[in-house]
């Protein structure tokens, strides 16, 4: 549902940027993610701060 196997030339999504390279949807030397769309949830009960906040989309390289 929220995969992509890779980033292919010109897949980057550019409405989310992502700096995190260790991410198999990373498109590489461009700061963007290859997904479509991703999934954000928290792993807080109230969260109160962005660090609480988590991609869910994520998949280690």
């Amino acid at each position: 549902m929220y995969t992509n196997d890779s980033c292919h030339s010109g897949s980057a999504n550019h409405c989310i940027a992502c700096t995190v390279q260790q991410c198999a949807n990373h498109c590489g030397k461009e700061d963007y993610c290859s997904l479509n769309k991703i999934l954000v949830g928290t792993h807080e009960y109230n969260p109160t701060e962005d660090q609480c906040t988590d991609c869910k989309s994520f998949r280690k390289r």
